[in-house]
């Protein structure tokens, strides 16, 4: 297997708030530089790609070049519509000689190499492999559209003098049903496809509609497999997110590679 991993890094992580994720520390790292790391000493990995963001690309190009040339990536522009615009940027990059794709999230720092191991494995007899998670959680279907506040209201006095100055609202909506959770999961990154696969399901037509990969191959009939993710495989995507991987690494960085002057 000759593994080409594309890391989409443009988004503006707007629900994380003002600060850069990817630049954040983590253990000592900045959590774009874990991400990395997680594949670039993998022997199966023969190439890696990270996408940046359009309009700040030289600015992101200062921020990580070098320690990303270090670990043998190459830096690409990423796309202005969405994540799916940025993945098909970077497939026109992926070397010719590269049998797999893998696409990955670049805010997933703790992938393990067990995690690796099942999915390459089963990645070399099946075309498309994606790491899920069961649910545990007793899944519920609610109506977006309906809302009520079921805060501290109903006071028509304090409210006309006071406003809504110093009550608190509780947004609620309602269960419209309880869903089978056995027949769901919960994907993860990286989800990895034979090169030629991956290429064929972003060259259709319509793309922004997808939230992962795997969805453009199911588009094109092709059967995409699951095998058992990690609960640790977390996305950073808020700062609570960071928190709790944080206290699951204890704040402890992976040992540096050898000669890696880079830190944060």
């Amino acid at each position: 297997m000759k593994l080409c991993v594309i890391i989409p890094a443009a988004g503006r992580s707007e629900r994380f708030g003002r600060d850069d994720k990817l630049s954040t520390d983590l253990g000592g790292r900045a959590v774009l530089l874990r991400t990395i790391e997680c594949f670039a000493r993998r022997d199966e990995v023969s190439s890696i790609i990270v996408a940046g963001p359009p309009g700040e690309l030289d600015m992101f190009k200062d921020r990580f070049g070098a320690a990303l040339g270090f670990h043998g990536a190459t830096i690409v522009e990423g796309g202005h519509a969405g994540r799916w615009e940025t993945v098909k940027h970077a497939l026109a990059h992926v070397p010719e000689d590269a049998t797999h794709v893998a696409v990955h999230d670049a805010a997933r720092p703790n992938v393990t190499d067990e995690l690796l191991d099942r999915i390459l494995v089963a990645a070399g007899t099946l075309p498309a492999v994606v790491p899920s998670m069961s649910l545990s959680s007793t899944i519920k279907r609610i109506d977006p559209g309906s809302e009520l506040d079921a805060g501290e209201s109903g006071d028509v006095l304090a409210d006309a003098i006071l406003g809504d100055a110093g009550r608190l609202a509780v947004a609620a909506r309602p269960i419209e049903r309880t869903i089978d959770r056995t027949t769901l999961v919960a994907a993860q990154t990286p989800q990895v496809f034979q090169q030629g696969l991956l290429q064929r399901a972003y060259d259709q037509e319509q793309l922004d509609h997808a939230t992962d990969d795997a969805q453009l191959v199911e588009e094109l009939g092709e059967t995409v497999h699951v095998v058992e993710g990690d609960p640790g495989n977390i996305k950073i995507t808020t700062r609570r997110d960071l928190d709790l991987l944080r206290a699951l690494l204890k704040s402890q960085p992976r040992p540096r590679p050898a000669g890696d002057p880079f830190g944060s």
